[in-house]
């Protein structure tokens, strides 16, 4: 019943892709007609060589026509598809999360495409708000395997694991497995054992955060860009001593994020891939991501991420040649100042006592 369905289906299918040509075919069959079964087409003369040219050009439009629409029609479908793709795999975050406001937006190097070899994701768990980025060595569709491991990976253990360093093993781990399956399918004979190293061309670099209630952040940089926070001043977020990334080097045994960093009322933070501050203008100048974020105290996520692209584009002439993804989130959470005693409180306080 099931292969019943499915042939019914691609039958139909064929048919749709089919539709187009059906014009085109029947005046095609028109013009072969009067061209060999109309005593008038075979009579020598001009007037009749123009009909039978108006008659072939005719049909010759009407072919590219048809074919032409149904190139859109299933170029709209492709555009469709990639979008629900990429609403799923890099669905953008919600605007707001426990206090904080997010945006994020990515630029793709591959034409046409709207996802890369970068991911980012960013859930609120009962341990803070966890958030990930990351970019997967090279650029487009061929990095996609990569990013749904580690993606699929984070959705799951940020809210399994009490620790933030079991969130970066249990990445670790699905990236190591994803590895030694495409080495297996790259290399059929190595099948019935697991390679050592599968792919060894393929890593990942990402930063793991959680931000607290408080507004701490605990940290992991593996080979990451380090982010900018913006308060009174554009800085650069101290890190600490950064780990290899994930794919080159085994995570070490103990793992403690750093903890040094906080995120104050009001402050927002720009996580980055390096593509935004490798890109480069006609003249090979970087693009200065740090000067771009320098604009208006307190801009909203989505303003500041639109505003970022669109320098980025103007910087490089409106085409990257690396994949660029932004992910930017501001702390709305209000600090409540200390409050002074009540008056009766504090008239019935004893007065300190004067025996020595």
């Amino acid at each position: 019943m099931i292969r019943t369905r499915s042939l019914v289906s691609e039958g139909s299918s064929r048919l749709r892709r089919l539709a187009p040509l059906a014009l085109p075919a029947a005046w095609g069959a028109v013009a072969v007609g009067w061209k060999f079964g109309c005593p008038p087409a075979r009579q020598p003369g001009l007037p009749m060589r123009v009909v039978t040219s108006v008659v072939f050009l005719t049909v010759g439009v009407g072919l590219v026509v048809g074919v032409r629409r149904g190139l859109v029609r299933e170029l709209a479908r492709v555009r469709a598809v990639a979008v629900a793709t990429q609403q799923v795999l890099l669905r953008p975050p919600p605007a707001r999360l426990d206090g904080l406001a997010l945006a994020a937006g990515q630029l793709s190097a591959s034409p046409g495409a709207s996802v890369g070899g970068d991911l980012y994701e960013a859930v609120a768990t009962p341990y803070g708000v966890r958030i990930v980025i990351g970019d997967v060595r090279g650029h487009g569709l061929a990095a996609l395997g990569a990013v749904v491991a580690v993606l699929g990976s984070f959705r799951e253990a940020a809210h399994d694991e009490p620790e933030l360093g079991g969130v970066l093993r249990r990445l670790e781990r699905a990236l190591d497995r994803h590895l030694r399956e495409r080495g297996r399918e790259e290399h059929p004979a190595w099948s019935a054992t697991d390679p050592e190293h599968p792919v060894a061309e393929e890593f990942v670099t990402l930063l793991l955060l959680e931000v607290a209630s408080d507004g701490r952040l605990a940290v992991f940089n593996c080979g990451h860009p380090g982010p900018y926070r913006l308060g009174p001043v554009v800085e650069r977020l101290p890190l600490g001593e950064p780990l290899p990334p994930l794919g080159v080097l085994p995570l070490p045994g103990a793992l403690a994020p750093y903890t040094a960093a906080r995120l104050l009322p009001g402050e927002t933070l720009v996580l980055h891939t390096d593509g935004a501050e490798e890109a480069r203008d006609h003249q090979g100048r970087f693009f200065a991501l740090d000067t771009a974020l320098a604009g208006v105290p307190g801009e909203a996520p989505a303003a500041l991420v639109r505003r970022v692209h669109t320098a980025l584009l103007h910087h490089t002439g409106g085409r990257v040649t690396d994949d660029v993804a932004l992910l930017v989130v501001r702390n709305d959470r209000f600090r409540v100042p200390a409050q002074p005693a009540e008056p009766g409180l504090r008239r019935s306080r004893p007065a300190p006592s004067s025996h020595c």
